[in-house]
């Protein structure tokens, strides 16, 4: 669009009110931050809280963590689940978990709580823990898996003696104001919402118990309140043409900014093995290879052969982060030829139907032990898979783009993509690439006002 900012600007002159115009046109231009997912509409953290019994002054309860998004999860060093007590509540011990804080407890004698802050923030235990302070999903570091990944491991648990509390449903009072950091900040949690308790099945599956008391609370995920520049891009090869279009110029963030300065090194510097030890591996703070793009992650797809009834595609995820190895990764691919897709190499491959029965999204993810991990940046800083498509007549073509992805994200995050008009194209049409359909829309409304306010 910065073409067309000398014309625009001759055209705003004689017309102020041209200003609103552009407004309007170009807020349709950028993408929503709110906590939707069109890939997955549906997905969300519930954390659920099951009073079992009740004490003297309070109750003993049990509190799930449920991931059922696809594909994002939670990686070391793990959740922290935060709320703020509604009355004077005090948690006495805890199982499976911890607080980070044990707040101020000079007021009690004897026993002592083992957090009586306003406002506690609960952990999981670390794998290891001894059984005596273990219950059922606990004591993971935090980590949780997505639920299409491996639904085994997308639950936590731990179980908390409340105190000072209330001992009946009707003077129990909820927690409010729940955060939930994975590790950073990205959710958004609403407030507790009692629903019918949960039932419980016996150990010989012949009795059904149920909670005294149950709420749930709904979190959802932003990209945008998680991090402000994207994580991730793309970039585009294929067989039929020697162009190599990369990932767009600072689609994480560009050299030489403020922001930028320090998070970036190049590969042959002489001080890398020290700038990277400083923090350690899976630092919050990312340290990348000096890039155009300037991204942790890069995603690439190059069309690869062409056979008479088949097509075949390589995928490479590359890492420039120098202080992250990413455990359990993944990509979430939309194209329209999934539907056909006939074998995957190195990979594992699940469908996701976001739209019912329409079968354009893959969900892509590493073999245990073998390339389920992504190693920090450097000669072994990727994997890759192959993927063999088998060819619709009605649909298949080469032409326009059509071969490429329309959509990949990377643990969740939605990756940069390059715009159509920068894709390969096939030799006979690559002399005359034609003019972006927004471009021409642009120049066209441009016209429109101006002869009109002439």
């Amino acid at each position: 669009m910065f073409f067309l900012l000398p014309i625009i600007q001759s055209f705003l002159k004689p017309c102020p009110c041209m200003f609103f115009f552009f407004f309007i046109l170009s807020s349709t231009c950028f993408t929503s931050t709110e906590a939707y997912d069109p890939l997955d509409p549906n997905g969300n953290i519930t954390i659920k809280w099951d009073i079992k019994s009740w004490d003297p002054d309070g109750y003993l309860a049990v509190v799930t963590i449920n991931n059922f998004q696809q594909y994002r999860h939670i990686s070391s060093p793990g959740w922290s689940l935060g709320w703020t007590w509604a009355k004077k509540e005090v948690i006495w011990n805890m199982v499976g978990g911890q607080a980070t804080e044990q707040g101020d407890c000079s007021k009690f004698k004897g026993n002592t709580p083992h957090c009586c802050k306003k406002d506690p923030t609960i952990v999981d235990l670390l794998p290891g823990t001894p059984y005596n302070q273990q219950i059922s999903n606990c004591c993971k570091g935090g980590v949780l898996s997505s639920w299409a990944q491996d639904p085994i491991n997308a639950v936590a648990a731990f179980q908390l003696s409340v105190g000072r509390a209330g001992t009946t449903n009707k003077t129990v009072k909820l927690p409010k104001n729940f955060t939930l950091k994975a590790p950073g900040p990205g959710y958004t949690c609403g407030p507790a919402k009692i629903v019918k308790p949960t039932q419980f099945m016996t150990g010989d599956k012949r009795r059904v118990t149920q909670a005294l008391m149950t709420w749930n609370v709904t979190c959802t995920y932003s990209q945008f309140l998680a991090q402000k520049t994207p994580t991730c891009c793309v970039s585009l090869s294929s067989f039929y043409n020697d162009t190599i279009v990369p990932c767009p110029t600072c689609s994480c963030g560009c050299q030489g900014t403020k922001s930028q300065s320090d998070n970036c090194v190049e590969p042959d510097s002489p001080h890398l093995a020290s700038v990277v030890s400083n923090l350690g591996k899976n630092s919050l703070t990312s340290l990348v290879q000096c890039t155009r793009h300037m991204c942790p992650i890069k995603v690439h797809w190059h069309i690869k052969l062409n056979y008479k009834e088949y097509w075949r595609v390589k995928v490479t995820v590359t890492n420039f982060n120098y202080r992250m190895n990413y455990s359990d990764w993944n990509l979430v691919i939309q194209h329209p030829n999934f539907e056909n897709l006939t074998e995957l190499f190195s990979f594992n491959y699940k469908s996701i139907t976001p739209y019912g029965t329409i079968n354009d999204t893959a969900m892509l993810w590493g073999i245990k032990f073998y390339n389920d991990f992504l190693m920090q940046a450097g000669p072994i800083g990727n994997v890759q898979s192959e993927l063999l498509f088998r060819k619709d007549k009605s649909t298949f073509t080469f032409e326009k783009g059509w071969a490429f992805p329309t959509r990949i994200y990377f643990n969740g995050d939605n990756c940069v993509m390059p715009p159509p008009d920068a894709y390969p194209w096939l030799p006979n049409t690559g002399s005359r690439r034609e003019v972006s359909l927004l471009a021409m829309m642009m120049v066209s409304l441009v016209a429109l006002v101006f002869y009109a306010f002439a």
